[in-house]
């Protein structure tokens, strides 16, 4: 059963997380995708996500349908104009890539191509209204299509640190699902409780919810996000337990199979996010029992 028919199904669906590589040689890419084949029911690819410049979302797309994975890439306005932006979509559908996911994108600032220029021509509610008109066989420019895709279609959610933030993120995420999208990916999760109330906030939009698991590697990585990424909660109890454990790796791994197996009774589904260790995929499963 693929992606769409299980969000429709209120089936609980399993998405990884995975790079394409900076470069051309993608063994490990594959090598990694493999690994994963029957026990993921999609792998969301970025495009050149936080700003760092890689093999394209879509070339990453095509390899996973290659492998037998069903892929859904990214989609955002920094990079490419209205025109571009419909033309990748058009070939992504051709390449049998039928799931995307609308979402911000890093600042260049933070990249490795700074002198880049973004383009910014659509923000996130207007490349969802222009898929939604691709699917009706309508360009943006009001030409009929020979030939209209049919894609399934989500939107990401910002990270919020309180309850003014949660409330316009709310808003936002209102105007993107009346815009077309059909399921919200959340940002990580790190604190059950305050993402249950998180949860209750987004129940009246009435789309799945799909939730980010991401792979804390070591005490470091936890410590920076809890002091620059406030909304995302990661307590003290947290970083202890991973700074006292007698193998961190492990812990590691054993703490984002059990935030999956709780997620599991909350929402729709999760993506699961491990930067460059996507080789440890499956061992997550198997702490969270899937």
């Amino acid at each position: 059963m693929n992606m769409k028919k299980k969000l429709s199904a209120a089936e609980f669906v399993v998405l990884a997380e995975m790079n394409t590589p900076k470069g051309v040689d993608i063994s490990e890419f594959v090598t990694n995708a493999r690994g994963i084949k029957g026990r993921m029911d999609a792998v969301v690819i970025p495009d050149m996500d936080n700003g760092v410049m890689r093999m394209s979302a879509l070339g990453g797309g095509a390899l996973m349908r290659r492998e037998g994975l069903e892929p859904v890439i990214h989609i955002y306005g920094r990079d490419k104009n209205r025109m571009a932006l419909q033309g990748d979509i058009l070939a992504a559908y051709v390449l049998g890539i039928q799931n995307l996911i609308v979402t911000p994108a890093e600042p260049m600032a933070s990249g490795d191509h700074r002198d880049a220029k973004p383009v910014e021509d659509l923000d996130e509610t207007g490349i969802l209204e222009m898929i939604r008109s691709l699917c009706e066989g309508v360009d943006m420019a009001g030409f009929e299509l020979k030939g209209a895709p049919d894609f399934t279609v989500g939107c990401a959610m910002a990270p919020v640190a309180g309850d003014q933030e949660l409330a316009r993120e709310v808003e936002n995420l209102r105007g993107r699902v009346a815009a077309g999208a059909q399921y919200i990916i959340t940002p990580p999760v790190f604190d059950l409780a305050a993402y249950e109330k998180m949860i209750e906030a987004l129940r009246p939009l009435e789309v799945p919810l799909v939730a980010t698991v991401f792979l804390l590697k070591n005490v470091g990585m936890a410590r920076y996000l809890s002091i620059h990424e406030p909304g995302c909660r990661i307590s003290e109890d947290m970083i202890r337990r991973i700074r006292k454990a007698p193998d961190r790796e492990a812990e590691c791994i054993r703490m984002a199979g059990e935030t999956t197996a709780e997620l599991r009774k909350m929402v729709r589904g999760v993506k699961i996010t491990t930067l460059g260790w996507e080789h440890r995929l499956a061992d997550i499963l198997e702490k969270a029992g899937i």
